[in-house]
């Protein structure tokens, strides 16, 4: 398949990227980082899983929808956690993960 089948899925995963990075960078600014360990670990998780998941699907990788199969998942598990704080990066964040989250899903469920 074309990658521009993908299309939807690259741009969520690439804003993913963008958002996941912001919010780590922006957690260890909090007060309380401590408190942000697992939120900067999976956000950290989350932007790579998103990055290798859009180049897989940009170069029409075969294992591709094995890795948005992958990448659903961290983007849920990051997602419900931002989701928690009560932080603007978390929270932009949290929509940002779950939107990437569903886009995977589609796409590695495509025939």
């Amino acid at each position: 398949m074309s990658h521009q089948t993908f299309n939807a899925c690259i741009e969520a995963c690439n804003a993913c990227v963008v958002a996941c990075n912001h919010c780590a960078a922006s957690c260890l600014q909090e007060q309380d980082v401590k408190m942000m360990a697992r939120c900067i670990a999976l956000d950290m998780d989350c932007a790579q899983i998103c990055a290798l998941a859009s180049a897989a699907m940009a170069r029409g990788s075969e294992h591709a929808r094995a890795i948005c199969a992958l990448c659903a998942d961290i983007c849920q598990s990051c997602g419900d956690e931002c989701a928690k704080h009560n932080m603007a990066h978390c929270q932009q964040c949290a929509k940002a993960c779950l939107q990437c989250a569903k886009e995977c899903r589609q796409m590695s469920a495509m025939a």
